[in-house]
């Protein structure tokens, strides 16, 4: 017991300080894919593909990140979160950057690829962390911090490639203009950053020596688990992880606005790069917000004194509710309405994904947290496969038509599938109870 005049013991807040490190490779994460999409539409021309290839070279991508997200997660969970996410940061900068060496379809399909496997591997890391380091009431809120990166990388990505393609195209290497290779170099300057700042910073919470004893006791407040370990085997039978991996459906929408926007604004509305700078990058400005406002919301409904289950459902079904107006922006042939729906709806995705991650951590214990977020993940990148080639096979078709602006049937699909699946979750997993993994695995 402290004396009656000596000053309270500290109560560290490292926690936060790794929640920044989770939001700095989620923010190069999306830089290193965001370069691709942005320049998508001039690439086109310079390359050659037609636009139901680009489709498809984000079909090899989601399978490849399907792949990343099953071993990912498991890497995480066998190898531990220092080293194993330094490894995927490594490898997914340098398949970024690789992009800058090739001029042919096939070397982009081989570049994609690539980068799906590393880049695969981000998420099922960071909610590892995010589960290792932050209470339950607190994974919302710190989740949706950390991935306000993927809106601010999506942000940084096209405001300063209109900036930088002309100083690119002013350095020459070898008698080559460097051009729009150097915006794919660039990103690799901010992975690097990162893994010094990993490698230095980071630890488990009862290691590190800036976490207080108070900071540790809250952080591991929650009940204590039990250390069997369980194989992936045992994971697949509890109508959880079906639950978790069936919300987890809706991640190929975030894809297609991620990818498609950029074509769709220049499709429909015919809008340069330098045009169409501000209109997607204020779609992740309105997402950053937002997203982060999910998280609080559900942890304001449990301080309030609803029920887990409650608060996370209720926050996932105002989301669900605010996508649905999507539909409209095929419609519209105002570019700012457009604008503003597609932007409704990637906020109430992200503030939905907050609460859809935090999921894993309040159905399983932590040290399967990496292994079921990355089957889930898998669920995620095979609809992004389904919903990629379908985009591919009606663009073709809205193209060979004349119709090249025509993105109806896409906008339909993403504005109604979240109140589905929502649905389809409450009735596998209608209290979210935590998982019987001890007595399933013993059995």
């Amino acid at each position: 017991m402290n004396p009656p005049n000596s000053p309270a013991p500290l109560v560290s807040k490292y926690r936060w300080t790794i929640c920044g490190l989770l939001f700095w490779v989620t923010t190069a994460n999306y830089m290193d894919r965001g370069v691709f999409a942005n320049l998508a539409p001039e690439l086109q021309d310079k390359i050659g593909w037609t636009q139901d290839q680009y489709w498809y070279m984000q079909v090899v991508f989601q399978a490849a990140y399907a792949v990343s997200n099953i071993l990912a997660g498991r890497l995480m969970d066998v190898m531990g979160l220092r080293w194993g996410f330094t490894l995927l940061c490594i490898f997914w900068g340098l398949a970024a950057m690789s992009h800058s060496l090739v001029s042919t379809v096939t070397g982009f399909f081989i570049c994609r690829t690539l980068l799906g496997l590393g880049e695969g591997g981000n998420f099922p890391a960071a909610n590892k962390a995010n589960a290792e380091w932050f209470p339950k009431r607190e994974r919302a809120l710190a989740f949706a911090l950390l991935n306000s990166g993927s809106n601010i990388g999506s942000i940084i990505v096209p405001f300063c490639l209109p900036l930088l393609m002309p100083l690119m195209a002013g350095i020459t290497i070898g008698g080559h203009t460097l051009g729009w290779r150097g915006a794919f170099l660039i990103t690799g300057i901010f992975d690097l950053g990162w893994i010094i700042a990993w490698l230095l910073m980071y630890g488990k919470p009862h290691e590190h020596p800036k976490v207080s004893a108070e900071e540790l006791a809250l952080i591991n407040s929650d009940p204590p688990e039990p250390t069997v370990k369980i194989p992936w085997g045992k994971l697949l039978p509890h109508r959880q992880m079906w639950a978790f991996a069936v919300v987890k459906l809706t991640d190929c929408f975030w894809w297609f606005y991620l990818f498609g926007a950029p074509l769709f604004f220049a499709d429909r509305f015919g809008l340069s790069l330098k045009s169409r700078s501000l209109p997607v990058a204020l779609i992740y400005v309105a997402a950053t917000f937002t997203g982060v406002g999910g998280g609080w919301l559900s942890g304001h409904f449990m301080r309030r004194g609803w029920s887990l289950n409650k608060a996370r459902k209720i926050t996932m079904l105002i989301c669900a509710s605010a996508i649905v107006p999507v539909i409209y922006a095929a419609f519209t042939d105002s570019q700012w309405v457009a604008v503003g729906l597609i932007a409704l709806a990637c906020s109430a995705h992200q503030a939905w994904s907050c609460n859809v991650m935090s999921l894993a951590g309040d159905m399983f214990p932590r040290r399967v947290v990496g292994s079921v977020t990355g089957l889930a993940g898998f669920a995620g990148s095979a609809a992004g496969i389904l919903l990629f080639t379908w985009v591919g096979l009606v663009r073709k078709t809205a193209i060979a038509h004349g119709e090249t602006g025509n993105y109806v049937p896409v906008f339909v699909v993403a504005g109604v599938t979240y109140l589905i699946t929502l649905l389809c979750a409450h009735l596998l997993a209608p209290a979210l109870k935590p998982a019987d993994i001890e007595e399933k695995a013993a059995a």
